[in-house]
């Protein structure tokens, strides 16, 4: 090779190092930094867990193990991969019977209290989840002012992986539904345990979406992309669930959407501007709503298997802390989150509140989808953006401009259109196609 192919060789190879050695690891920390290579390497994760389980169900299902199958893993592999399908007809039966008593009891006053209470536990369940949220992802902590009239002083650190945040609301929501399950005798399902590993990665990556969004847009911003959920479920619902919507479904659906995006973008100060909007935060809340609509539509499918709302809790918390601790540990994020809590005992607290606060909230969710459906579900969520910036104004003061109280009343008024839509089509004997597996209203 001639020499002066070697010399450039020799140049080209000593760029790296001369770039490690005046910046250290700045190179590689920036590309550790950015929002893609995160979500790729979270997803390399998980698919280290899903592919070898995919893998392990085909070859299962291949050999029919259901029917020849024997020993110590039988009932466990049975539970998984199979489910309890010799029962599923049998329940069926029986649920179809006790559905129609029940909805021969059942008053209108009663379901009444029932979406009130859902209503209400959702509002303050994430009302408080969402303060939290925001303090923990764009606040420093151990922040420490200098002495007065001088500017020096420690800046505090922020809190960075959003993974470990999801892991955290998951293991706490998966303690409380396991209890329940073990204190409250719960009906025996047919659905094998592994569909509820669809529901769990969509609803672990679009918490991790909505964790992460923060980083480039403001809170308001991600208020709006979620106050306008309600067409993506509908068209989730049809992907998913093959289920038909009137067209007053529709029209109520964007009624709603248009007026709490009137009303939030009126209530939005400019004297405060946070975060600049960018397309990286865009793209995230796009995915975020995507898997977000997936996995309320999934849910609502499962539920054909006839599983209580506390068992939907456990499957999908169960494959969530196990997607969530597996990505963590192949990353040695774990170790660091922990450091960073015993750091800063206040991010401890937050961590712990977020995580109460989340798996009040699941039980809500899980309630709610399994007594109504998704598409009122995210009604509720919807409304529950709305009273926050209500909350706000009464708390802070904030002046109601004229558009706001109009978009309130647009709100309003799809609601009431919904709620008479609905009588009428019950009062005249109108059929729901494709009803639901629990009784919705």
């Amino acid at each position: 090779m001639p020499p002066f192919s070697w010399r450039l060789l020799l140049l080209l190879a000593s760029v790296p190092l001369a770039l490690a050695e005046s910046d250290g690891s700045s190179v590689l920390e920036g590309w550790q930094d950015m929002w893609l290579f995160k979500f790729l390497l979270n997803v390399l994760g998980y698919a280290t867990i899903l592919i070898p389980g995919y893998f392990l169900i085909s070859y299962f299902k291949r050999i029919n193990y259901l029917e020849t199958g024997r020993g110590l893993c039988f009932p466990v592999i049975k539970a998984c991969v199979f489910g309890h399908e010799s029962k599923t007809g049998l329940l069926d039966d029986e649920s179809i019977a006790s559905r129609s008593d029940s909805e021969s009891s059942s008053t209108s006053s009663r379901q009444a209290f029932k979406l009130v209470f859902c209503a209400a536990g959702l509002q303050v369940s994430y009302l408080t989840w969402g303060v939290l949220q925001e303090r923990v992802m764009t606040r420093a902590y151990g922040a420490v002012p200098g002495p007065e009239g001088d500017v020096n002083g420690s800046a505090g650190e922020r809190f960075k992986d959003s993974q470990f945040l999801v892991f955290m609301n998951r293991i706490l929501a998966l303690t409380v539904a396991g209890l329940c399950c073990v204190l409250v005798k719960q009906p025996r399902h047919g659905a094998p345990m592994y569909k509820y590993s669809f529901a769990s990665l969509s609803n672990i990556l679009s918490s991790w979406c909505q964790y992460e969004a923060l980083k480039y847009i403001s809170f308001p911003t991600q208020v709006l992309a979620k106050a306008s959920k309600v067409i993506p479920v509908m068209l989730m619902g049809k992907l998913v669930s093959h289920k038909t919507y009137e067209y007053w479904e529709y029209l109520t659906a964007a009624l709603i959407s248009v007026g709490v995006s009137m009303f939030l973008l009126s209530s939005s100060s400019s004297k405060h501007p946070s975060t600049v909007t960018t397309f990286s935060g865009v793209v995230i809340l796009g995915g975020y709503i995507m898997f977000d609509s997936f996995t309320s539509n999934w849910q609502d499918n499962l539920y054909k298997y006839k599983m209580s709302s506390v068992q939907m809790m456990f499957g999908v918390n169960l494959f969530s802390c196990l997607f969530t601790v597996g990505s963590l540990l192949e990353q040695g994020a774990l170790f660091d989150s922990l450091a960073f809590m015993l750091r800063h005992s206040e991010f401890a607290l937050h961590a712990m509140l977020l995580s109460v606060c989340s798996a009040c909230g699941q039980l809500f969710i899980f309630y709610t989808i399994g007594q109504f459906g998704a598409a009122v579900f995210t009604i509720i969520m919807t409304l529950r953006q709305a009273m926050a910036i209500l909350l706000s104004c009464f708390l802070y003061g904030h002046a109601v401009s004229p558009v706001g109280a109009l978009g309130v009343g647009v709100v309003f008024l799809a609601l009431f259109l919904r709620i008479y839509a609905r009588g009428r089509k019950k009062s005249g004997g109108g059929k729901r196609q494709a009803p639901p597996p629990l009784q919705k209203v």
